[in-house]
């Protein structure tokens, strides 16, 4: 009989330093790559929508979203038994790791709060936010807690064999491909392909992503639950696939448009991240460039000819890159997957086929269950997103009557404001706009 597990303190602490690096991707990287990507007039809306996902989910989370991901349950979701995380303590410990359950809970609650407030970017400037709170609350337990259950928790894909070591079909397919739902049934921005939408705050982009590069350290190689060789793997491999993205993507932009833009290079990033997400505990670091000029080469392709082609408003291609990137990455897990990384006894061949099964499931629960929701959502609220004046005058003002920018001698009033947004067409002609892949 193997002894009872003890406390780990190594682990322990290497797991509260995770934690904490996934929330700070959250707030505030999260929340400045998309606020410095919309118009001024909505960038505080952005700033609150992420914050509020930190609110509502992380108390959804211990009261039930916790037991649904992770109590014992059947194949698909889990059971009641951790209600309100009943049965721990402070001595209760999570499986062989010598980690507290209490840390086990608040580590996975980070993930919970990212993956709802992903989606945000893909209807970003259009949403009424009494909608956009039910909305992440109904998703986060009809959507998430079923499919991490599904793949973490012991259910039938984790079972099955599939790989996804910290998220690529759980946070970030199920956010991307739910996302892309969301914004097909809420409809394009007023004026969208027929008026500039450039980004308003580069600076806010970049400083947001580079944030998120150094929060996706706790985010993946934090996974492991312990501070050893496989978390150092994950380690090396999230950086390496992010740097091979961005240069990829920037030698991709300069052959295409004739110049790099900072833009690409902080998209870039963010899909090389996101890519690695399921495979950074599974393939050699060279299996993690390879996986980074993968993605550059993806999902350029979808943010900058798929979506123009197909004519869809997802604000700040949440599917292009998320969606896009983590099915590539779930995709190419069982592409490069090493040798001594496979399970006993199954091939590669085996192991890429379960892994476009586990794709292929995520691709149609995530948004055919989103799709309900957004369904139940309009017949409770009416429409859910902003009317014409409203959306005009910017969510900033018009829901949460403040403004993330003064203007004038008598800035600080909505009217001020206001006259500033009426005004600033006139003064559009005098700044040159930045390249945008969202017009």
């Amino acid at each position: 009989m193997d002894p009872a597990p003890t406390l780990d303190t190594g682990n322990t602490a290497w797991l509260l330093t995770s934690s904490a690096l996934v929330l700070m991707m959250t707030i505030p990287g999260l929340a400045l790559f998309y606020a410095g990507l919309v118009r001024a007039k909505n960038a505080l809306s952005l700033f609150m929508q992420c914050l509020v996902s930190a609110g509502v989910v992380g108390v959804l989370w211990i009261v039930l979203g916790y037991t649904l991901a992770f109590g014992t349950g059947n194949a698909f979701i889990g059971d009641l038994s951790k209600f309100g995380l009943a049965g721990m303590d402070t001595s209760t410990l999570w499986g062989t790791y010598g980690i507290p359950e209490y840390l086990f809970v608040m580590f996975q609650a980070m993930f919970a709060i990212i993956t709802p407030a992903l989606m945000i970017g893909a209807f970003a400037e259009r949403m009424r936010f009494g909608p956009y709170l039910a909305f992440i609350a109904l998703w986060l337990l009809l959507v998430y807690c079923p499919l991490a259950h599904m793949v973490w928790g012991g259910g039938w894909i984790g079972v099955m064999g599939a790989k996804d070591f910290a998220g690529g079909l759980v946070v970030h397919m199920s956010s991307g491909f739910s996302a892309l739902v969301a914004a097909l049934y809420l409809g394009k921005r007023r004026g969208f392909g027929k008026e500039p939408m450039p980004p308003h705050n580069l600076p806010y982009a970049v400083i947001g992503a580079s944030l998120l590069w150094v929060g996706w350290f706790g985010f993946n190689a934090g996974s492991e639950l312990m501070a050893d060789g496989v978390a150092a793997l994950a380690f090396l491999n999230t950086s390496t696939a992010a740097s091979t993205a961005l240069t990829t993507w920037m030698v991709i932009e300069w052959l295409h448009r004739g110049k790099p833009t900072v833009l690409g290079a902080a998209t870039a990033c963010v899909a090389g991240l996101v890519a690695i997400t399921p495979a950074c505990a599974f393939v050699t670091p060279m299996g993690g460039i390879a996986v980074g000029i993968g993605v550059a080469v993806l999902c350029y392709g979808a943010v900058t000819l798929l979506k123009p082609m197909l004519g869809y408003d997802d604000s700040l291609d949440v599917f292009g890159v998320h969606g896009v990137g983590g099915a590539w990455g779930a995709l190419a897990t069982g592409l490069f997957i090493a040798d001594w990384a496979l399970p006993e006894g199954v091939s590669h061949g085996a192991q890429i086929w379960t892994q476009v099964k586990s794709i292929g499931f995520t691709a149609v629960f995530a948004p055919a269950v989103t799709m309900v929701i957004l369904l139940v959502l309009r017949a409770v609220f009416g429409s859910l997103r902003l009317d014409e004046e409203s959306e005009f005058l910017g969510v900033d003002l018009s829901e949460h009557s403040e403004t993330a920018y003064m203007f004038g001698s008598a800035s600080g009033t909505p009217t001020s404001h206001a006259t500033a947004v009426v005004d600033a067409p006139a003064l559009a002609g005098a700044v040159r706009p930045q390249p945008s892949y969202q017009e």
